[in-house]
């Protein structure tokens, strides 16, 4: 059966001179791996730039039930991108996120919600002309409410903890250690109300900047199975 939908290209895996393994999410919020066969034309066909990560497209693929992978047989690009692929801190932060929304969203099913949000997110950081160093940060701890675990910040209190397993603060240490002790407790309630939009007002030098991503980072192990170590976490700090 052929499919027509938008998708979002999370890994791109080169497997012969000219075919490639793509992870798409789905316009329907699917998780799709699918085959692709490059053309050997230059004028038309499938391009492996196509194909590069947090790519939106356009595809069509015959999707056979018994097949773990989908053959795509048509892809154009629905989103052209002005300066993601031009901007240095953009291609680092849309790297990274490649990578994160890859194990983040592993697992999803019917999510259409999901999708939309990334999609309008990654159009964000392209339109955007100011400050970009707390994007990912936003992006990533917002993509909980999507897939299930958005952190209980209602119950904060001086001096509380949070507990990362349960993701809302409590005032007495767990008993495990997958807490956050009140100094940084305090800056999971400063992160819920960032948004794009004013994310900027949010000053964090290098070091800081770095522990959220630890954090989120834990806080993701904890809740989805399977989520890998963010090796790209290097890069971004080589930058803010």
């Amino acid at each position: 059966m052929l499919v027509n939908t938008n998708a979002i290209v999370l890994r791109t895996v080169k497997y012969s001179d000219r075919g490639l393994i793509v992870h798409l999410l789905t316009q329907q919020g699917n998780r799709v791996g699918a085959s692709v066969r490059l053309s050997a034309s230059r004028r038309g066909g499938l391009r492996k730039q196509l194909f590069a990560p947090l790519n939106v497209l356009s595809v069509t693929f015959d999707n056979q039930p018994l097949k773990q992978l989908v053959a795509i047989r048509e892809a154009s690009l629905a989103l052209s991108y002005a300066s993601v692929h031009t901007d240095m801190v953009k291609m680092s932060i849309m790297m990274f996120l490649s990578e994160f929304l890859e194990s983040a969203t592993r697992g999803e099913r019917d999510n259409p919600l999901l999708y939309s949000y990334i999609s309008q997110s990654l159009e964000w950081i392209d339109a955007a002309t100011g400050q970009v160093a707390n994007f990912h940060l936003v992006m990533m701890i917002r993509l909980t409410r999507f897939i299930g675990f958005f952190p209980n910040t209602e119950d904060y209190r001086d001096n509380c903890f949070f507990d990362l397993r349960d993701g809302c603060y409590v005032l007495q240490m767990p008993l495990h250690h997958d807490v956050l002790l009140p100094a940084e407790a305090r800056v999971i309630g400063t992160l819920m109300r960032l948004n794009y939009s004013n994310m900027h007002l949010f000053k964090m030098n290098r070091e800081q900047r770095r522990r959220v991503i630890e954090v989120i980072e834990q806080y993701y192990r904890l809740h989805v199975p399977g989520f890998q170590h963010l090796k790209s976490v290097d890069v971004l700090s080589e930058l803010f």
